[in-house]
């Protein structure tokens, strides 16, 4: 898959009210491709799926074209998207995803997460990171708590910052790049890219800067923690959406605690887009 490409976008949905918002972030995103949105639910053996369970996309888009005023309702027209509607049986939402994935890859999957901590975070297990690291795709995590760049009630966009943070390994191109083809395909005019390097080096990695109209590119160098770091400039920035290129696990020490991806994404109070380096 093409490691900028948003024209494919896969979501997975438990059909929970909790999986509103990163429905949300899927269906906004594919009606700026119009090109396809799957939408995938894996069942338990013996559970009974209809068409009518999933996710309403017209449904929607016609509440979401009522709520808008005029002047912002361009680009929510369902078009030439083409929807398809897959399940998948079995115990491990896991495993049935990655195995709809051997057949179907598209080029961004858009999970929901749980944002769990100490004791809750022994007594669930996890499903979004699981299948973002074995899958290898570039993926979309939203919180069922917090807030996104999507609003669920309209459709209206809230992208107007975007952290990402960068070091020489793995490759900080590739996440710059995804950041700046999502604002594009979005249409977003008026953005602000933080671009934040935490190393006791004096400079961060060399990088082609996007040079679009209306956007701010800032560069920060700073020390500490990594993720620790990261986490504390996007408490006090705020933005919409962090951007990271990742390896997955590396390490005894990672395979532990989880790579500092998972951990972002784990924490965060925003949306985390995950660009795997190949």
């Amino acid at each position: 898959m093409n490691a900028v490409a948003y024209e494919r976008v896969l979501h997975p949905t438990d059909f929970s009210e909790s999986d509103a918002a990163a429905f949300a972030h899927a269906l906004r995103i594919a009606l700026a491709g119009k090109d396809q949105l799957a939408l995938l639910h894996v069942c338990k053996w013996g559970e009974d799926v209809s068409q009518e369970d999933f996710p309403h996309v017209r449904a929607t888009l016609l509440r979401w074209l009522h709520l808008l005023p005029p002047e912002r309702q361009k680009g929510l027209e369902l078009g030439d998207m083409n929807v398809c509607k897959f399940t998948k049986t079995g115990n491990d939402p896991v495993a049935g995803v990655l195995a709809h994935l051997q057949e179907y890859p598209p080029d961004l999957m858009v999970l929901a997460t749980h944002q769990y901590e100490g004791i809750d975070r022994l007594l669930h297990k996890p499903t979004a990171q699981p299948i973002a690291r074995y899958s290898r795709l570039k993926t979309l995590f939203v919180p069922r708590i917090g807030e996104g760049f999507v609003a669920v009630e309209d459709g209206a966009l809230r992208l107007r910052h975007v952290l990402v943070p960068v070091d020489h390994e793995p490759e900080p191109q590739l996440a710059l790049d995804a950041a700046a083809c999502l604002l594009r395909l979005l249409q977003i005019r008026d953005a602000e890219i933080s671009i934040l390097h935490v190393s006791d080096e004096p400079e961060g990695p060399t990088l082609v800067l996007p040079a679009d109209a209306g956007w701010q590119v800032n560069r920060y160098v700073t020390k500490g923690n990594v993720v620790d770091t990261i986490l504390q400039v996007a408490a006090e920035k705020r933005p919409e959406l962090i951007v990271m290129a990742t390896e997955g696990r590396n390490g005894f020490l990672d395979a532990l605690r989880g790579s500092m991806t998972e951990r972002v994404v784990r924490e965060a109070r925003c949306p985390v887009l995950a660009v795997p380096v190949r």
